[in-house]
């Protein structure tokens, strides 16, 4: 599980923070737990996707090294999110 305040790498956003978890109504009026995520390069992109059982793959952010061997590879091939989140990695690094 991911935690408030952690950056990962969304399908649909891109690099994006958590930036609440909160509890919303399921159809069955069951409270489901969501994550609050909001992308790190638009702010006004938000998406709440379920803790559990979510169909959009979230994942924590590749590694430096591995950001740097896919910027050194074909730019063309990879997709815009991807090539935020090898920048963001990069200007990240510690």
């Amino acid at each position: 599980m991911f935690e408030k305040k952690e950056i990962l790498y969304s399908e649909t956003l891109g690099v994006c923070q958590v930036a609440e978890l909160t509890k919303l109504s399921a159809k069955s009026g069951e409270q489901v737990l969501y994550y609050g995520l909001r992308s790190v390069y638009d702010k006004s992109k938000v998406s709440y996707i379920p803790v559990e059982n979510h169909q959009v793959q979230l994942r924590n952010l590749i590694s430096p090294e591995e950001a740097k061997r896919l910027s050194a590879s074909d730019p063309d091939s990879l997709s815009e999110l991807q090539r935020e989140e090898i920048e963001y990695v990069l200007a990240n690094v510690k």
